[in-house]
């Protein structure tokens, strides 16, 4: 009865502070700024201040409970998780989610989901969901669309310490200064866990531990010159559980099972440093350049294998902004090379992909009319070199947006964008390797490319914030992996033709002053058109790893200024598991169901808080294909902790 209850509450809901009167939100990270209510795009905007309220221990956790993202442990790893976004499946949907992080790409040159276990959540000043728009300046793989990460720089001092079940213990800090000549900041993160399931017969845990830092810069010599730089480092050790039968998961989803070969570790490790210069010749026109250089090193014991990551990027832009009309165009940059080290599994190999790219986007503003066009076009250079190979080979690749808003009042508007965007193959898929170790370039691999078109409408009051979106995606040459059932045939390759559409409900709202809820709502169809592999048509087959409906909810509850009750639900459809592309497995990918409910107290300078997750012991998982199922948020969790602001 009390599960009835609570949900029966969650019909409709999201969080929001007391005594909040709702504005249109600016978007500060795309190259054309503006604001949600005059957005060409549909743009989710999250705040420091709901982050806060969430009280997550990582930033997937926040995405997956409170935005339309999707985030599932990538093979039971719970500090990469792979992501997706309007209907591309959860294998490979990542790879059409450019994600940035205070405007610098955090994406891998191969099939490594990007690493946003390593942002801690307390440094972070706002989340800019764009979904289908944003190649122009995103680039390569901007189909579902852009996730924007911008991290603070103001004057917040706090400390953050919490514990809980399983032995979980982390702590996070940001120190911040700004003023009118000198802006510091510096924020960092660790946390560690005995684990949640067992590895083996002994009774082991998949242990898991992280830490981070970052420090940034930026002063201003003169008026018209900013100077900035930073350096941030992240170092994880996990070790993740295999897959379980259907009837080891039934049984106990925490055993290790028998049918696999065991555990994984990893460990992962990272260190960047960047630089930037920005001149303003005056209130309309200024010039940017930033630089940053990245080393990973990505450490699996379990199988001897090491690989280096050297990443190097530029990105060179001349903005011009007055009341009517805006522009930016500029170079963008990136080189990306792996060396892989040898092994028993492997010889040793330097692979690359580099892109070069220009782009221009302008924005027109007159009466209640806003014209958003733009355009970027790319090269794309795959280089491998092995003891026994030496190869290399080249694409180009254009992009483009186009979008209209046009504003009904001072609260509402409509818009329309078109986007034509593109995704190159990652190094993984476009090398291929035999039985003997011979390298190939995959010739069944072609760049991807998307048509996507949108339609939406925003209401905007100082009580409620609505917000939906239709879209409709033509995709040619969709990229995936191809599992034969033999595993003779398997190999990437491409879908002929596919299609998916859709639609998005966002809704916030202040009911009183002690209430208040919100809805994040998607709707989606993904559908394969033409497609053969193996003798097999996959014509008219749903892509697999795609729920149909996706919702998050949270209703808040304020008694009084101090205290704060938060109740969320998640729910995601069942779907196909990700391998069935005939959609003719036995078992199918399970609904997703977790209730959250956290509490906080807050009064002057000190906050305490707790968060129980999974508050009814809904077992969830990841099915690859039959008897393939890799558990995950299967169980009851808690944390408590306090924050101190001073």
């Amino acid at each position: 009865m009390k599960k009835k209850i609570l949900l029966s509450l969650l019909a409709s809901t999201i969080l929001v502070a007391q005594d909040i009167e709702l504005k249109p939100l600016q978007i500060t990270s795309t190259a054309i700024q503006t604001d949600e209510l005059k957005s060409t795009d549909a743009v989710e905007i999250y705040t420091s201040e709901d982050i806060q309220k969430a009280h997550v221990q990582n930033l997937y956790e926040f995405l997956n409970q409170q935005t339309s993202v999707i985030a599932m442990p990538s093979y039971g790893n719970p500090f990469s998780q792979k992501l997706d976004m309007r209907g591309y499946g959860i294998e490979d949907g990542y790879q059409n989610i450019i994600v940035t992080l205070d405007g610098r790409k955090i994406n891998n040159i191969d099939m490594i989901a990007p690493l946003l276990g390593s942002i801690s959540p307390s440094s972070i000043e706002k989340i800019e969901i764009i979904k289908s728009g944003g190649i122009v300046i995103g680039g390569d793989g901007a189909n579902a669309g852009v996730i924007n990460i911008t991290t603070k720089k103001n004057n917040d001092k706090e400390l953050s310490l919490y514990g809980g079940s399983y032995k979980t213990f982390g702590g996070a800090f940001y120190l911040g200064h700004s003023d009118d000549k000198l802006s510091l900041s510096a924020s960092g993160e660790a946390q560690k866990s005995d684990g949640i399931r067992h590895i083996n017969s002994g009774k082991e845990r998949d242990e898991k531990k992280l830490s981070t830092a970052a420090f940034n810069v930026a002063y201003l010599p003169i008026d018209k010159v900013e100077l900035r730089a930073g350096a941030a480092t992240a170092r994880v050790d996990v070790i993740y559980a295999n897959y379980l039968t259907l009837d080891e998961y039934n049984e106990d989803v925490k055993q290790a099972g028998n049918s696999n070969w065991g555990a994984t570790e990893q460990k992962f490790d990272t260190d960047a440093i960047n630089a930037g210069v920005s001149y303003y010749a005056n209130q309309k026109l200024s010039l940017h350049a930033d630089a940053r250089h990245e080393e990973k090193r990505s450490t699996y014991i379990t199988y001897s294998s090491i690989a280096d990551y050297d990443y190097d990027s530029a990105k060179l832009s001349v903005d011009f902004k007055d009341d009517f009309f805006s522009i930016s165009f500029g170079v963008d940059m990136f080189e990306g090379k792996r060396d892989s080290h040898a092994s028993s599994y492997a010889i040793a190999s330097d692979t690359s992909k580099e892109n070069l790219a220009s782009f221009v986007m302008s924005n027109f503003n007159f009466d209640n009319h806003s014209i958003k066009a733009g355009a970027r076009v790319e090269a794309v250079e795959y280089r491998y070199d092995d003891a026994f190979n030496n190869l290399k080979d080249d694409y180009s690749l254009f992009g483009a947006e186009l979008g209209y808003n046009y504003t009904l009042d001072k609260k509402s508007s409509v818009f329309l964008n078109y986007a034509h965007a593109y995704q190159a193959p990652d190094i993984d898929r476009f090398f291929n390797k035999d039985w003997l170790g011979n390298v190939s370039f995959n010739g069944f691999i072609d760049p991807m490319k998307t048509d996507s078109f949108t339609l939406g409408y925003n209401n905007i009051t100082s009580k409620n914030k609505f917000k939906t979106s239709l879209f409709y995606v033509e995709l040619k040459d969709e990229i995936y992996y191809y599992t034969d059932p033999s595993y003779i045939s398997s190999k990437n390759t491409n879908i002929d033709k596919s299609h998916k559409y859709g639609f998005d409900v966002y809704d916030k709202f202040i009911i009183s002053e002690i209430f208040n809820l919100a809805l994040n709502y998607n709707y989606v169809k993904a559908k394969i058109d033409e497609e053969m592999q193996n003798g097999k048509n996959y014509a008219g087959k749903n892509l697999p790893g795609v729920s149909n409906h996706n919702a998050k909810a949270t209703l808040s509850y304020l008694p009084t200024s101090c205290i704060a009750f938060a109740l969320t639900q998640s729910y995601r459809s069942k779907a196909y598991a990700a391998n069935d592309f005939e959609n003719n497995f036995a078992q199918k990918q399970d609904a997703y169901t977790s209730t959250d409910i956290s509490v906080a107290y807050t009064k002057d300078t000190l906050e305490l808080f707790a968060k129980i997750n999974n508050l009814f012991n809904q077992k969830n998982g990841l099915w690859i294909e039959d008897n393939a199922i890799y558990p995950l948020d299967f169980t009851t969790t808690a944390i408590a902790g306090l924050k101190l602001k001073f």
